[in-house]
């Protein structure tokens, strides 16, 4: 009587396999993650981002993305850069910075704040990412302290006042917790002003975030 021959292949094998998953940024980005000083490749990495050819350009981003997503606290010293790659032409290295302000701004706000006059410069240059990284790093700052509340209620009611129905929902949930008092009071006035401007599923969506009710104008 014959037996089936069975396969010598361990069943382990399958799993050691390398996947495209484990290669590109998020390899190179756990391999800095797992360097006992980590912070020169960082610092390279954010040189080629802001100095590089576009295609090392757009690669570095996407490192630090990842860097970020795991230790913001690690791209810190790259604040100035990413303040800078904010505006960029270079789409990914907008949203890298976009993704990297605001972490940066609840961690080291002192930090973001040295980059204020940047930032609040970049603001209508920006894309649609840049503004939106912007907007939750100006509120990040001010939740941080109401001393920033003054310096940055001007771009605020900018975005405010120039966003449509989708984002100004979003930013109305963001923006109004981070202000206090009067800076509070002003944008809510703002958003307030903007419901019959904007698509009536938003308006009632910012409305029941408010607790108001829709005037019959708005409907």
């Amino acid at each position: 009587m014959t037996t089936k021959k069975t396969s010598t292949k361990e069943e382990g094998t399958a799993e050691a396999k390398p996947t495209k998953k484990a290669g590109g940024a998020a390899a190179a980005a756990l391999k800095i993650l797992n360097e006992e000083s980590p912070q020169s490749k960082i610092a390279e990495h954010g040189e080629t981002m802001m100095e590089g050819p576009r295609t090392a350009a757009t690669q570095s981003a996407r490192v630090l993305s990842e860097v970020i997503a795991e230790k913001p606290e690690l791209v810190v010293p790259l604040v100035a850069k990413f303040a800078k790659g904010v505006s960029s032409s270079n789409k990914r290295v907008v949203q890298t910075s976009a993704e990297a302000l605001p972490a940066i701004a609840r961690i080291a706000p002192a930090r973001v704040a040295r980059q204020l006059e940047v930032l609040k410069s970049s603001f209508e240059q920006a894309n649609d990412v840049g503004k939106d990284g912007l907007v939750k790093t100006f509120a990040a700052l001010c939740t941080a302290s109401v001393a920033y509340q003054k310096r940055l209620e001007p771009v605020l009611t900018l975005a405010l006042n120039g966003a449509d129905g989708k984002t100004l929902f979003e930013w109305t949930q963001i923006v109004l917790p981070a202000l206090k008092g009067e800076p509070h009071a002003r944008a809510r006035a703002v958003v307030e002003g903007r419901l019959n401007l904007i698509p009536r599923s938003y308006a009632q969506q910012i409305a029941d975030f408010l607790g108001i009710k829709l005037r019959l104008r708005y409907r």
